[in-house]
């Protein structure tokens, strides 16, 4: 197992023990309190276990090595579990939002404020020394399935301080709508919190082009080697906390096949000094040749040079 794989891992066994003691003491407290806010921080901690197990599960499958049936590698386990997840928690939130307004038409109050708002105090305690070291461990991986499991995970410090606030309205206030209404809050928070995680996974899954900085630093590399006169057909993606690009070249039409073949390498060497973790599929091609149509074909390069003069 890589580094990056065992720090995956480890964020992966550090999710699922947090949630599995924030289980216990959430059980307990709804059950004490009656509490549809309280309900709904446990049914968020109960789809957190499950979510933790297919981030774990994600992360191990995509830490695996190439074969001959998954030639690019197991990278999009990854997107794979985070897309569970995010229907994970659209069904928190939709169930939450249904006992909101269930609680609010029937007028029902909490019991036992205290004993909810500590509970909702240890779990925040929990909450930050976790997200603490998935944070960590995204910085070093990039992993999809942990980034995904830690927006979740931020959606829980909002979800214990609207318990403490709704408890302490409905039972020291005397407001007692408070607590389906920060119920029904919560649950448009997570429906906005999967909303936005979606997005990301949705572009890995659909092999989305790389963010313009990104390939433009990239292009920026390219533009530094002088003995190519242009690229096109440039394509990029990324899988898991891996990426690939391939591209075309123009090169002299004089150079022989082992002078081209030595432009490829030093161009690979510079874009590994500046991308470690990618995958170069380069094609050579005579100056002026051009066999791809529309955007394909137009040299990429151009822009970049135009600025630098």
């Amino acid at each position: 197992m890589t580094g990056h794989a065992r720090l995956n891992h480890s964020a992966a066994i550090a999710s699922i023990s947090a949630a599995l003691l924030l289980l216990g003491i959430k059980g307990w407290a709804a059950w004490s309190t009656g509490s549809t806010a309280m309900l709904g921080s446990l049914a968020d901690t109960t789809l957190d276990l499950v979510a933790s197990l297919a981030t774990l599960l994600g992360v191990w499958i995509a830490a695996q090595p190439a074969d001959d049936k998954h030639r690019f590698g197991h990278g999009k386990a990854e997107a794979i579990a985070a897309l569970f997840q995010i229907v994970l928690i659209s069904i928190s939130a939709l169930g939450i939002a249904s006992r909101a307004v269930e609680q609010f038409l029937a007028g029902s109050r909490v019991e036992a404020a205290a004993e909810g708002i500590g509970v909702s105090l240890a779990a925040i305690a929990v909450t930050f020394a976790l997200l603490a070291w998935q944070r960590h461990v995204i910085r070093k991986t990039g992993s999809l399935a942990i980034s995904t499991d830690n927006v979740h995970y931020q959606s829980d410090l909002l979800l214990n301080l609207a318990v403490i606030v709704a408890l302490a309205l409905d039972q020291y206030a005397g407001f007692k709508g408070a607590d389906p209404l920060f119920g029904l809050g919560i649950a448009a928070w997570l429906g906005w919190g999967a909303r936005r995680a979606s997005s990301q996974v949705i572009d890995q899954l659909m092999d989305h082009e790389w963010p313009k900085e990104k390939k433009r630093r990239f292009l920026e590399v390219l533009a530094s080697y002088p003995d190519i006169t242009g690229v096109h057909d440039l394509r990029t993606r990324t899988s898991g906390n891996k990426d690939f690009v391939q591209f075309h070249i123009w090169v002299d039409p004089k150079m022989t096949v082992w002078q081209a073949h030595r432009v490829m390498d030093d161009i690979e060497s510079r874009i590994h000094a500046e991308f470690p973790d990618i995958e170069v599929l380069i094609h050579t091609d005579p100056e002026g040749l051009v066999n791809e149509a529309g955007n394909a074909g137009r040299n990429v390069l151009l822009p970049i040079r135009a600025r630098a003069e």
